[in-house]
Order: C-alpha cells, then structure tokens, then sequence
C-alpha cells in the first residue's frame, strides 16, 4: 500500500461508507487517535504525516465491527490491501 494523499482520501471515503465521521484535530492522544464510539466519530491528531494517519485509520478499521458486505468492492480491496 502506498502512503499518498489518494490513500488517505479513499480510506475516509471507506469511513463514510460505515457513517463514521473523520475529524483531525489537535490533542494529546494516548495512540495517535481517539474513537469516539457513540456519535461515531474518529479524531486523529491533525499533526501527523499522511503515513501516520492512514496507519491510524487502519487501526481503527480494525477494531470497530462492521458488514463488509455494506462497502463497495473498491473499499473492500482497499481494505484486504492494508492487511
């Protein structure tokens, strides 16, 4: 996986697939990002690189639970791609 802006833009895409809003804000994260599970709501430091905050999108894919079957096949192999 190539860690680009186009990268970083399709994996938010995939978040708004799932209705998770992606918000970059400034905080002192414990990991780099905070979920924020009852309005869906994922926030990760607005200082990090792109490779930083696509490492920390697939983080966060990979502990919320969703239906893959809900994604489109794009999303879906963008997410086999990144593991």
């Amino acid at each position: 996986m190539r860690y680009t802006q186009t990268t970083l833009k399709k994996l938010e895409e995939v978040f708004s697939e799932l209705d998770y809003t992606v918000r970059y804000e400034k905080g002192n994260f414990q990991s780099g990002y905070c979920l924020v599970e009852n309005r869906r709501v994922a926030v990760v430091n607005k200082f990090f690189d792109t490779e930083a905050r696509i490492n920390c999108l697939i983080d966060i894919l990979s502990t919320i639970e969703y239906d893959p079957q809900s994604l489109t096949e794009a999303s879906r192999d963008l997410i086999q791609k990144s593991k």
